[in-house]
């Protein structure tokens, strides 16, 4: 089968997209409005970015009129009337069900923290509160953000963070800071509603010199 994406409706290019790019890491976007009401949302459009300096980003889409999501709203860089900051909270087997539950379209004001029970503790650098729960939170400040398609229903948004502070639980991570992922119990996206967790895994030496070793 052969795909031309013009050809294609938004719907169906978003379908295709979250189908085939699997599976997704997901960010459990904590934010404060100016006025200081809290919004969580998950994002699996989300990744590293650069470990110098330490960077992420997530990809908030517009709503369906094309205006900004509560999340974008509230972390937007203070130059565009934002708090210019958030946090990205673990996405884990733990709590998937309210990782789930906050993706509801709240009115802008109402908190996903109350609607999913979840509890907020207070972070480090920033005004932003993160979630209790969470085994890793990364305190950000927001660098920029990419539109893509301004004022498009579902435009794509590019948000650039610097983690400015990291939360890890203890015993997480050991003296070499490598992470132990069954205690982690992350969770990842795959296409419709469908997720995947991580508690199968198989090890794999990268480049040519290593695998000749093996």
């Amino acid at each position: 089968m052969e795909i031309d994406p013009a050809t294609l409706e938004q719907k169906e290019r978003y379908k295709l997209l979250i189908g085939l790019v699997v599976p997704r890491p997901i960010a459990f976007v904590s934010t404060l409005s100016l006025d200081g009401r809290t919004n969580l949302a998950p994002y699996s459009f989300f990744n590293g970015l650069s470990s110098e300096p330490l960077c992420v980003l997530f990809c908030p889409a517009n709503k369906p009129d094309g205006t900004e999501k509560d999340t974008l709203q509230n972390c937007k860089p203070k130059s565009e009337g934002g708090l210019g900051e958030f946090v990205i909270n673990a996405s884990v087997a733990d709590y998937a069900r309210e990782v789930a539950l906050a993706s509801e379209p709240l009115p802008f004001g109402e908190s996903e923290f109350e609607l999913t029970g979840l509890a907020v503790a207070p972070s480090t650098r920033i005004r932003t509160p993160r979630v209790a729960r969470a085994p890793w939170s990364l305190e950000c400040e927001t660098l920029q953000v990419v539109r893509l398609a301004p004022g498009a229903p579902a435009g794509g948004n590019v948000v650039i963070g610097r983690v400015l502070h990291v939360h890890v639980d203890d015993g997480l991570i050991d003296a070499k800071l490598r992470v132990d992922y069954a205690k982690l119990g992350a969770i990842g996206r795959l296409g419709g509603i469908s997720y995947c967790t991580t508690t199968e895994r198989f090890d794999l030496p990268p480049g040519l010199a290593k695998a000749r070793a093996q």
